[in-house]
């Protein structure tokens, strides 16, 4: 324990106040800061660590390695529970204290620099980096099991680490270097979700058959808290193990898949958007965490059939049907689906609970042995995407007394009132989906699209009608039209963001965004299937025949990595602030991950056109040189064109993704976030002054 005197200065001044009979300040008033935690507690100079505690205050202060004395721009982030800094240079254990901006000084703990042993196959390592991000954007889980499933609980994390070698040159690092494991941690309103139990009936013990909902369903004999593919949350898990992520060798990248998370925290509180840390360390020594990053794990339970199928609604109202009078609306409403399907279809689904949709009804999704088709009983019926959508694809008209929306949103707007998207309560998608609350699409284009914008109408989605040429994902013949397959003819990134500012896609009848580049509809108005755009320019395609969450970009990081997950591009919208933390850790903005040194060195790359989607170097303080962008201008017009513009004014393309501050030989200049960059930012045209 650390007996150190309190601060001199702060006693006087304590004393003062009390003889003269003046109040305390607040900040005067403030207990000592409280160190709980560092996390890492070991790793290497130039890492990240957090320490975490109370009463830090909300003015920064210093943090002391020993005697190394951090402050000022060395400290990265300073809350009144949370400090972010860099490890400085060091060796063996040193004490860590913090001293807040009124001179107060915390406890001590120990920091153990690690060793700088080279790791199998990376050569000598540093500055570690984390990318991590849940597959899809939000998960769906079941809210009741004991009539039947939909989805497991079931959530997915993919990562990568990146290591920096003595030059500064980024390298992916794969199980053979390091470990990664996922932890509980606290948002900012103090939520934390570190266990499953007690949140879902999934692994209670059902009296009538004396087997938990989860075997009945899954065939599986689990452990209270553990999930199908043998991960649990970290406070349920038995060992590290249960919570430790796989290595995915055919996507090249570490996963932690089927984390059994429920959008309830352990407060009991409801949180469908809980954090998860993901630390790495090294598969040496895995006592040293070398980074981490902190995460959304979204997940929801407003996937309900209670709009409609609740007894007395539109879909329960037939005489002939003893509906169900269960108290608990959610399982009253799917008592009443089992009903409605026994009646229309000669079943007896009621007297066989639970049921799980997906035995009869093939899903990619729940295909967990990999079958990649129908099988059993699953032959001969229709897929469960076709019985969803197109099923009630014509029944979604209204509902609580307003009408449904279950089209794309255009740029004009459907009316004055919706400014072009539709409230969450009327979008067709969210009556099933999450949802009218949890809103399955967020972030950077929820205010100009609806989910129909990509994926099209419900039919559409449903399969109803055969794609176009150019509309299956997989283009094995691409001269004939296909069915769409589920989860995986998906809309494709490129097929709004068609091209560059020279050279992009303008169908007949589509519709541009405002900057001119982007469209607004995925596919074709006309096309009934709603078949996905095939970019000709493909500087911002996915890779071939794969989706987004599948695809790999600039040195082999995977594109959500950079972007966000699906559905939850960055930057993060207001509602949703979690979202941005990922991004802002990495590179110290929100938004896409841009910056050159979030992965290299600062100063260690030439001016270059080789980065994403062929960037330029993004915040290079050399480009204000006066033989920076002029000369590398004359060199590259064409190239520069694609993303300043033809008229090189700028575009949507050149936006500044954080305020940015150059020395020019005629002085400063400064620009703000999003504003778009251009030769007449800063002179009279690309040959004046």
């Amino acid at each position: 324990m650390d007996r150190s005197p309190p601060n001199s200065r702060a006693v006087w001044l304590i004393a003062w106040f009390l003889l003269i009979g003046l109040p305390l300040s607040a900040e005067t008033r403030a207990a000592n800061p409280v160190l709980s935690s560092l996390s890492p507690s070991s790793g290497l100079q130039g890492g990240k660590i957090t320490l975490t505690g109370t009463n830090f205050g909300s003015r920064k202060g210093k943090v002391y390695f020993g005697n190394t004395e951090l402050s000022g721009d060395k400290i990265a982030a300073w809350s009144t529970t949370s400090v972010s800094t860099i490890i400085p240079k060091g060796t063996g254990q040193v004490s860590v204290q913090l001293k807040t901006g009124s001179g107060l000084r915390s406890n001590k703990l120990t920091f153990k620099y690690g060793s700088d042993g080279s790791a199998p196959d990376t050569g000598f390592l540093r500055n570690f980096k984390v990318l991590a991000n849940n597959d899809l954007g939000m998960h769906c889980v079941d809210d009741d099991f004991s009539v039947f499933s939909i989805l497991p609980p079931y959530n997915v994390i993919n990562a990568q680490v990146i290591g920096q070698d003595a030059n500064g040159k980024p390298q992916l690092v794969d199980k053979s270097a390091v470990i990664l494991r996922y932890s509980p941690i606290p948002d900012s309103r103090n939520s934390i979700n570190s266990t499953s139990l007690g949140k879902s009936n999934f692994w209670d013990v059902d009296p009538v058959n004396n087997k938990s909902f989860a075997e009945q369903l899954f065939g599986a004999k689990l452990a209270p808290g553990q999930g199908i593919k043998n991960l649990y949350m970290p406070a349920d898990a038995p060992s590290p193990v249960n919570s430790t992520f796989s290595w995915n060798a055919g996507m090249g990248l570490f996963a932690a898949e089927g984390i059994p998370i429920f959008p309830i925290d352990d407060q009991q509180l409801y949180n469908p958007y809980p954090m998860l840390r993901i630390s790495a360390f090294d598969a040496k020594n895995p006592s040293v965490e070398l980074a981490h990053t902190d995460v959304v794990v979204p997940v929801s339970d407003e996937t309900t059939c209670s709009h409609c199928h609740a007894s007395g609604k539109v879909a329960a109202n037939k005489a002939a049907v003893n509906w169900s009078s269960s108290p608990d609306i959610e399982v009253q409403s799917r008592n009443n689906v089992l009903l409605l399907h026994d009646y229309s279809e000669n079943t007896d689904l009621i007297n066989h609970k639970p049921v799980l949709c997906a035995s009869c009804h093939y899903s990619p999704a729940l295909d967990l042995a990999g079958n990649g088709q129908p099988t059993g009983d699953q032959v001969g019926h229709k897929w469960m995407s076709r019985v969803m959508h197109d099923y009630h694809a014509d029944k979604m008209s209204a509902v609580n007394g307003k009408p449904l929306f279950d089209s794309p949103a255009p740029v004009g707007g459907l009316d004055a009132s919706l400014n072009g998207v539709p409230p969450a309560d009327q979008q067709s998608c969210y009556q099933c989906h999450p949802g009218s609350e949890t809103k399955c699409l967020r972030g950077a284009m929820t205010e100009t699209v609806t989910c129909q914008n990509c994926h099209g109408n419900m039919a559409a989605v449903g399969g109803a009608h055969a794609l176009r040429a150019y509309g299956p994902t997989e283009q094995i013949n691409p001269s004939a039209d296909q069915s769409r397959k589920a989860w995986t003819d998906e809309p494709r990134c490129q097929s709004c963001h068609t091209g560059d500012a020279v050279k992009h896609l303008t169908p007949a009848g589509a519709t541009l965004a405002s900057d001119g580049i982007r469209l607004i509809h995925a596919f074709d108005l006309n096309d009934p299937a709603a078949s996905p755009f095939l970019a000709g320019n493909k500087r911002f395609a996915e890779n071939d025949s794969k989706l987004f969450r599948h695809s790999k970009g600039h040195g082999g990081i995977a594109c959500e990595g950079c972007h966000g997950s699906t559905h939850a591009i960055w930057p993060g919208d207001s509602e949703h602030p979690n979202d941005d933390i990922a991004p802002t850790d990495l590179q110290g903005h929100a938004g896409t991950i841009a910056e050159c040194t979030s992965c290299h060195k600062a100063g260690s790359l030439p001016l270059t056109l080789g980065g994403p989607h062929g960037m330029h170097n993004v915040g290079d303080t050399r480009w204000g040189d006066e033989h920076g962008h002029p000369a590398f201008y004359k060199s590259n017009p064409t190239e520069c064109k694609a993303c300043h513009g033809a008229d090189l004014r700028g575009t949507a393309l050149s936006r500044a993704g954080a305020d940015r501050n150059w020395r020019t030989e005629w002085g400063s200049k400064s620009i703000k976030k999003g504003q778009p960059v251009g030769c007449y930012t800063c002179h009279n045209g690309p040959d004046g002054d």
